[in-house]
């Protein structure tokens, strides 16, 4: 099905077989190995391959586009009849979310460290990048919902400090997000942030990401950049928060380090 699917639309697109290897970022004997039924692509390819098509992953995979007369319109009956910009993409509905498990089939959390941020844009779909990160439990959260641990960087959730890590709930409707919950935002411009979100979606496709430092401003992103959203329920520190010190009292010790280095420098 795989196989006459990528023919198919690949042909659709006038694409020809190194054109639509550099396009999903693979090899072109592989786009030709998969054509002709000799391997089977990898999650994060089929993935790459339903966002091109602008078909769902159930699509590709069940649905033969070589037999329908019209494609287009075997498409629209495909896509969800709701435009409202609950999930990445656009309007496709596609949605993969890619986990592990222990031997006794209990979700893993896992943890995606600073170092590992910027891969983890190309590999959150994809079983293989998420076996290779580090993996904990944590039994008071509960079996309800996925979770996944973020070390965040910088001051801009004071007195979250920089290399806590942050455990989200992952949200899969997020037209149910209410304004002000911190969550961790992956998108592809602005990669893995900690923010406070306000939902924006019904008036513009947008959601306003809130700083709790008062130094850094509040912006909005593009619901079309955002991959996955993930609800902080509880965060892992070494640093323990000051007592009887104001968020602003923080924010202006935060300054005048950042002003003392400056001066240093330029000494």
């Amino acid at each position: 099905m795989i196989n006459t699917n990528l023919k198919f639309w690949r042909r659709e697109l006038a694409l020809t077989q190194a054109q639509m290897a550099e396009k999903l970022g693979i090899k072109r004997s592989l786009v030709g190995a998969y054509e002709e039924g000799r391997a089977e692509p990898k999650l994060t390819t089929l993935v790459n391959m339903a966002r091109l098509f602008g078909i769902t992953l159930d699509a590709l995979v069940t649905t033969d586009f070589s037999k329908k007369k019209n494609a287009k319109a075997a498409l629209l009956q495909l896509q969800p009849a709701t435009t409202e910009p609950t999930r990445p993409g656009g309007g496709n509905g596609l949605r993969i979310l890619a986990l592990t498990v222990d031997k006794e089939q209990n979700e893993n959390i896992e943890l995606v460290p600073q170092k590992a941020a910027a891969g983890y844009l190309n590999g959150y779909a994809d079983p293989e990048y998420l076996e290779e990160l580090p993996k904990f439990r944590l039994p008071m959260l509960g079996t309800g919902g996925t979770y996944r641990a973020f070390e965040i960087s910088g001051d801009s959730m004071l007195p979250i400090a920089s290399g806590t890590v942050i455990v989200g709930r992952y949200v899969d409707d997020w037209m149910t997000l209410k304004d002000g919950t911190p969550c961790i935002v992956v998108s592809s411009k602005e990669g893995i942030v900690f923010k406070r979100v306000f939902n924006r979606l019904k008036e513009g496709a947008m959601l306003a990401l809130h700083s709790d430092n008062p130094l850094y401003s509040p912006y909005e992103i593009d619901v079309e950049d955002v991959v996955e959203i993930w609800e902080a329920k509880a965060y892992i520190s070494s640093t323990f928060p000051i007592a009887d010190l104001s968020l602003n009292r923080l924010a202006s010790i935060v300054l005048d380090l950042q002003q003392q280095v400056s001066t240093m420098r330029k000494a």
